[in-house]
């Protein structure tokens, strides 16, 4: 239950010993420069960012100085969005990755790994462009194609799906997340995001000429099983 909850951005930070950005990327940089100066020196502040060199670059200059900032990055959360989607115990079990930046401060960086583990996440730290790499290849990128597949069946054949299992369910459910924020995350990555999407269509190629070889089939199919295999399990 919130306490406080108000649109006077002076009423809800002032005093406050953390803030966490829960705002879309592009809207971030104006908020930060908004409530830099109303914030106690000691104040943590983070957010909840999918992409996260832009989002450091852009924050850690306003708060130098002013607050202790540090990017972070909770993987929780579904397709789903609003309050309506809320749920206890989001956050349990759950990795938040840290990402400091040059000049951080040690207690930005202590405070934020309380603050995640209070809420029950496991927390990891990484630089800001490597997170973007890795959250690129497990996160955005599956996204994308989930879209492109449900978009291809619907311009192929859109009554197909009227016969779709659970295994189409279970590839494509990610698609059904808000087009707007997606949007936005996907073209916020976009230059690492393309160049591992040309690596996956190369390698979808690959995968093209395995039809005429039922020993490569196979391979593949046992190779991608043994990786699906490791996946931590989901919380």
């Amino acid at each position: 239950m919130a306490d406080l909850a108000s649109s006077d951005l002076a009423a809800v930070v002032r005093d406050a010993d953390a803030v966490i950005f829960c705002v879309p990327i592009g809207a971030m940089s104006g908020l930060a420069e908004t409530i830099a100066p109303l914030l106690k020196p000691t104040a943590l502040v983070t957010d909840v960012g999918s992409v996260k060199t832009p989002v450091v670059e852009a924050l850690a200059p306003v708060f130098q100085g002013r607050a202790r900032f540090i990017g972070s990055h909770p993987m929780a959360g579904s397709e789903q969005s609003g309050l309506a989607a809320a749920r206890p115990g989001l956050f349990e079990g759950a990795t938040c990755i840290l990402t400091p930046h040059a000049g951080v401060e040690p207690t930005a960086q202590q405070a934020a790994t309380r603050l995640w583990e209070a809420v029950g996440c496991r927390v990891v730290c990484m630089e800001p462009e490597v997170h973007d790499r890795s959250i690129g290849l497990v996160s955005h990128l599956p996204h994308l194609l989930a879209a492109a597949l449900v978009d291809f069946v619907g311009q192929e054949e859109r009554d197909a799906v009227r016969f779709c299992g659970n295994g189409f369910r279970d590839t494509t459910r990610i698609a059904a997340g808000p087009a707007a924020m997606w949007t936005e995350i996907l073209l916020t990555n976009g230059t690492i995001l393309q160049e591992q999407l040309d690596r996956f269509i190369a390698h979808l190629q690959n995968v093209s000429r395995s039809f005429s070889s039922p020993e490569e089939m196979n391979k593949l199919l046992v190779r991608a099983k043994a990786e699906r295999d490791r996946l931590p399990r989901a919380t």
